[in-house]
C-alpha cells in the first residue's frame, strides 16, 4: 500500500517574517517561494495587513495566494485551493462598530492614552509605519481593524485589555503599532482555514512562521513552528516546544527556517 505524501501548508506572517523589517523588499527569496509553491506548498500569508496591502504582495511575488488579513478578520481567497471553497470568510465586526463599543466602554483616561493612526497627519503617519504615500493609503484601507499606539504604563495597558475583552475586543501587538480588533487572530482563522481545508487533504503538516508576539499563539498550534530573527523580540519569554529559529533577520531568515522545517518533514523541494 502507497502512504499518501503529507500536504504542506505555510502560514505565514509578513512584515519582519517574510518582508524586510524597514525597507519591505524580499527580492533574495522571491524564487524560492516560487520554487515552494511549484513543488505543491500552500503559502497562506495571515498577516496585520489590509486586504489592500496583500494584494500588492501578491501582485509583486506574481503569484494569487489565498491570504488572511487584518489579523485573522477576513479570509480571501480560498477557492484558489479547491473551487468548492468560499472565496471569502468574514470574522469580524467593522471597525465603526468595534469603535464605537470602545468609546461607550473604555474610560476617557485610558481613551486619551490611546493615540490612532487615523487621527494623526500624514507626516506622523508616514513616520510610523515607514511607508511611501501609496503603500501608506492602503495601509490605512482599514475595514476591520484600527490601528493605534498606546502611551500610557504597562498596569494602564493591563487594564485597558481587560475593558477590551468584557466587551469582546482584543488588542494585537505587531512591530510598530497596535491593533484594535474584534475577538479574533491570527490562530482562530488559521484553524478556520485548516478545518475547511482538511475534509480533502486529511494528512496536512502545518508550517507557521513569525517575529513577534502577535504571531506565537499561531505558531504554538502548528506542527513547525518558525520564528525569524527580531532583535526587538525577547526569545527568553517563547515557551514554545520544537520551535525552529533562523539566525538571520527578514527575508532571508524566512527562507533558512522553512527549508530547517522542510528537513524535519523529510520533504525536497
Amino acid at each position: 500500500m502507497t502512504i499518501k505524501k503529507n500536504k504542506i501548508v505555510i502560514f505565514t506572517d509578513l512584515d519582519g517574517s517574510i518582508l524586510h523589517r524597514d525597507t519591505f523588499k524580499f527580492d533574495q527569496i522571491k524564487d524560492y517561494i516560487k520554487k515552494l509553491i511549484n513543488s505543491g506548498i500552500h503559502i497562506i500569508p495571515n498577516s496585520s495587513k489590509t486586504e489592500s496591502e496583500i494584494i500588492e504582495f501578491n501582485q509583486d511575488l506574481g503569484e494569487n495566494l489565498a491570504y488572511i488579513s487584518e489579523n485573522g478578520s477576513v479570509i480571501n481567497n480560498l477557492n484558489l485551493l479547491n473551487l468548492n471553497f468560499p472565496n471569502k470568510i468574514i470574522l469580524s465586526r467593522e471597525k465603526e462598530e468595534l469603535l464605537e463599543i470602545f468609546k461607550n466602554n473604555v474610560p476617557e483616561n485610558l481613551q486619551s492614552k490611546c493615540k490612532f493612526i487615523s487621527n494623526l497627519n500624514k507626516k506622523d503617519q508616514t513616520n510610523i509605519f515607514g511607508l511611501s504615500e501609496t503603500k501608506l493609503k492602503n495601509a490605512l484601507n482599514r475595514k476591520y481593524t484600527e490601528p493605534f499606539l498606546f502611551e500610557g504604563s504597562k498596569n494602564e495597558k493591563k487594564d485597558l485589555t481587560k475593558i477590551l475583552k468584557k466587551n469582546s475586543l482584543t488588542i494585537q501587538e505587531g512591530g510598530r503599532v497596535i491593533n484594535l480588533c474584534d475577538n479574533v487572530n491570527k490562530v482562530k482563522s488559521m484553524n478556520k482555514v485548516l478545518k475547511i481545508y482538511k475534509k480533502i487533504e486529511s494528512n496536512t503538516k502545518v508550517i507557521a512562521v513569525g517575529d513577534n508576539y502577535n504571531d506565537l499563539d499561531m505558531l504554538k498550534n502548528s506542527d513547525l513552528p518558525c520564528l525569524v530573527f527580531n532583535d526587538q523580540f525577547k526569545e527568553d519569554q517563547i515557551n514554545i516546544d520544537n520551535l525552529i529559529i533562523s539566525n538571520k533577520p527578514s527575508p532571508e531568515g524566512w527562507a533558512d527556517v522553512i527549508k530547517m522545517a522542510l528537513v524535519k518533514l523529510d520533504y525536497n523541494v
